[in-house]
């Protein structure tokens, strides 16, 4: 097993962007109302949406009981009286961009995103997705997908999605370990792991994804390998092995198992052990957390340099026009991003009001869509080209700590471009910040970044 140096480990272990959008959102400028997000929409779908369609995310927050690890935007209830009135404003909302792109846009695809969004019955789900659909012109190789809990995602779900053109599902499986399940209070057994996948597949389902955590309380070598020996059992098409951002100040339930936590040294071997046992089942590394099967489109996109990132994580789907539904989900539209906000009634009653919900957003510069391409590069590539005349722009502060990850064994440049080294990897989230100049605009404030190791 590689090891990396616990030096290195301990210098670059800082609060540090995911790098799902560029600039990130706690930096963003703020500077757009509702009339100026009509109009980047639009400009947006005159020049990319014929050729590329949009991509919809849709956010559906409820669950019936918290995670106390995760750090979504979600609301708890047993109470299913709720999804009418959110669906209806989902579909209101979208009417509203109807309006907008005009009759039938190309649809590139869609992805279900929460919380739970199988806390919804298959019929409310229906009802959405089938005036969303039945609104737009789907493009042949559009993608649909959704996140699961292996608890409630029923057959009927199941077929009722496939029904609509969904052939990815995503499962939230975090850790098999029962101690660990109980710390974060999401107990969900194997055989019911195991009964979501099969009947997935049965059903047709050309992809599942297990995503897992490193770093939850009680997590040791031991238990994590014993999770990806379960995990082999059912071999799914793709895994996102995510490392668990501690913010209690943000999320107070995490307080609950702080002092169970491994370790930053012992969270980082967790990482290297699954990482190890994943490439001996037959995973390669896709980018940042992500792994899949060597035949995977996601795994071949990265391989064809056609790879892509956004809210959503790494994604084969070239559009640039991610189009976001629901409360606190996020649209980015090439010259411009927004976000909704983040309380539920208060989107239901801007919508209602025949409003956009936006509660946030930015207008891109000139040098954010350079510093954005340069980045994505990156990130999916793990190289890119100083097309962008970032050889003279850099600043000497910047060339210093370039240099600096050049000499410690991370990456290679040149005059023509820049690339990272396979020992460079588990530090992309650093090097990348030499390229976020929003960021070192304001380094003397402080955001709420999870650690980058």
């Amino acid at each position: 097993m590689n090891t990396i140096s616990e030096k290195l480990i301990q210098k670059y272990n800082v609060p540090a962007p995911r790098y799902t959008s560029y600039p990130t959102v706690p930096l963003w400028s703020n500077d757009l109302n509702e009339r100026g997000w009509i109009s980047m929409v639009k400009k947006a779908y005159e020049d990319f949406g014929d050729e590329e369609g949009i991509t919809l995310y849709i956010h559906l927050p409820y669950c019936e009981s918290l995670c106390t690890y995760c750090g979504c935007n979600k609301r708890i209830t047993k109470n299913h009286a709720v999804e009418t009135p959110y669906i209806t404003s989902i579909m209101n909302e979208w009417d509203a961009y109807l309006r907008i792109l005009g009759t039938s846009p190309k649809l590139a695809g869609i992805h279900l995103g929460g919380g739970t969004p199988t806390f919804f019955s298959p019929e409310s789900l229906k009802e959405m997705l089938g005036f969303i659909i039945g609104s737009s012109e789907v493009m042949p190789d559009a993608e649909f997908s959704f996140e699961g809990h292996p608890n409630n995602t029923t057959r009927g779900h199941l077929q009722t999605l496939y029904n609509l053109g969904f052939r990815r599902v995503s499962y939230g499986i975090q850790d098999f370990n029962l101690d660990v399940q109980k710390a974060i209070h999401r107990i969900q057994p194997f055989e019911r792991v195991k009964e979501a996948t099969d009947v997935a597949r049965e059903i047709g389902y050309d992809s599942v994804n297990f995503d897992l955590i490193y770093g939850l309380p009680h997590q040791t070598l031991e238990t994590i390998t014993d999770t990806f020996q379960q995990v082999a059992l059912l071999k799914p098409d793709r895994i996102a092995f995510y490392s668990y951002a501690h913010l209690p100040s943000a999320f107070p339930a995490q307080k609950s198992f702080e002092q169970f936590l491994p370790k930053e040294s012992e969270k980082r071997g967790l990482y290297e052990r699954g990482k190890e046992i994943l490439a001996k089942m037959g995973y390669l590394e896709v980018g940042m957390d992500h792994f899949a099967l060597s035949n995977d489109p996601l795994y071949l996109a990265k391989e064809n340099k056609t790879l892509h990132r956004n809210f959503m994580g790494y994604t084969t789907s070239p559009s640039k026009i991610l189009l976001g539904l629901g409360n606190s989900s996020i649209s980015d539209v090439y010259y411009a991003y927004a976000q909704n906000t983040k309380e539920i009634d208060l989107y239901k009653e801007q919508i209602s009001l025949g409003h956009f919900a936006v509660s946030k957003g930015h207008i891109m510069s000139k040098e954010d869509i350079k510093n954005r391409n340069l980045i994505l590069q990156l990130i999916c590539n793990q190289e890119a080209s100083w097309d962008f005349c970032y050889y003279s722009l850099l600043g000497k502060n910047n060339w210093e700590r370039l240099k600096t990850f050049r000499e410690e064994g991370l990456i290679e440049f040149d005059a023509s471009g820049i690339k990272i080294k396979t020992e460079g990897q588990p530090f992309i989230r650093n090097i990348c910040m030499v390229f976020d100049s929003r960021m070192q605009e304001k380094e003397e404030q402080k955001f709420g970044f999870s650690k980058a190791i």
